[in-house]
């Protein structure tokens, strides 16, 4: 019974979300529609051009509960992908070559008792996978110390967020203690070959602005990034991706709890860039849910906002259809189209 109104109250906020981004807070500001955004700039209805990144969230189980996370994961969230709808997956990518890459998420993903399974079987089928690591499951427990050499034993590139390169503002957005964790658990990831010239293991870091405000520059910012990690712990890393913060789920609530949500969605609306629409993820990416279910992103995934194909669960999974859909937009997708862009692989221009 708990469960069933844990669930009902997830599916109300989503809702609620939804609403705001719509048509703004009771007696709010109105926004320019992204669709018509879109249509001003020749991009409407936004379709496909051919989907190649197969992106799973296998959980929303985590060590941590970050305050701009738009999964609204934590150690609470007992959404996890059964070993049943990851065959099904497997399934998919047998059965579709031209996904070339698997982009496993969470919560964090390894919290998923077959997540180890699930990344071999993948390996198999000679897919390039990328995971989402946040970096103090390295150090959270035993069992997940050897994660480092996990990944480097099946060549599987690692994207993990730390907001800054300094303790402080680290901490602020992902809790106290995390930016040590963090730097211990990159030390580790260097010292078998991760983010390292000509070893092919590659380290990628992510920057998420920590108010509401847009990621400068991403180019700069990795620089940056390099000198001061380097200069400080020796680390060093591949690449920067700097990602801006969703309208939604508990960036949402910090954007209304300190009056700041009418600001930044002017922000997001005045910096619309056409070429950034152009490039968002969702034209090359599918987004497969802890449950299954196929989404356009891991944003709308989150708002519960399904698909428009008849193709909407992995068990129905055809590639033909969902290359002709519409995809479903809201105003949180100005979030992507917003300055140099925004995707899971930072800027898109």
């Amino acid at each position: 019974m708990k469960s069933l109104l844990a669930e009902h109250n997830k599916l109300a906020i989503a809702a609620e979300q939804i609403e705001i981004l719509q048509h703004g807070q009771p007696g709010g500001f109105a926004l320019v529609p992204f669709q018509q955004k879109l249509e001003e700039t020749g991009l409407y209805p936004l379709n496909p051009t051919n989907i190649e990144t197969f992106q799973v969230n296998v959980g929303k189980m985590c060590n941590q509960v970050c305050k701009h996370c738009h999964v609204d994961a934590g150690p609470d969230r007992k959404e996890i992908m059964t070993k049943e709808t990851m065959q099904q997956c497997l399934e998919a990518l047998k059965n579709n070559p031209s996904l070339k890459t698997v982009d496993l998420t969470g919560g964090a993903p390894e919290m998923n008792p077959d997540f180890r399974w699930f990344a071999e079987e993948i390996k198999k089928l000679n897919r390039h996978i990328i995971v989402r690591c946040n970096l103090t499951i390295i150090l959270a427990n035993k069992k997940y110390h050897n994660l480092p050499q996990f990944y480097k034993q099946h060549n599987i590139e690692v994207v993990s967020s730390l907001p800054f390169y300094t303790q402080d503002r680290t901490d602020r957005q992902r809790g106290n203690g995390v930016f040590e964790d963090s730097i211990k658990a990159l030390q580790m990831l260097n010292e078998i070959g991760y983010g390292k010239d000509g070893t092919g293991l590659i380290l990628n870091l992510v920057f998420n602005p920590a108010g509401a405000f847009l990621p400068p520059s991403q180019h700069a910012l990795e620089i940056e990034y390099k000198h001061a990690l380097m200069e400080k712990y020796g680390i060093g890393f591949n690449n920067l991706y700097a990602i801006t913060n969703l309208p939604i789920s508990r960036f949402l609530d910090y954007l209304l709890q300190t009056g700041n949500y009418e600001k930044y969605m002017e922000k997001l609306v005045d910096a619309y860039n056409p070429i950034a629409a152009q490039n968002v993820m969702c034209r090359n990416t599918i987004s497969v849910g802890w449950d299954g279910s196929l989404y356009d992103c891991d944003f709308n995934q989150m708002l519960e906002l399904k698909l428009a194909c008849s193709s909407n669960h992995i068990s129905q999974f055809n590639i033909e259809s969902l290359n002709k859909r519409n995809i479903v937009i809201g105003q949180h997708c100005y979030g992507c189209t917003a300055g140099a862009g925004s995707s899971c692989g930072g800027a898109v221009t």
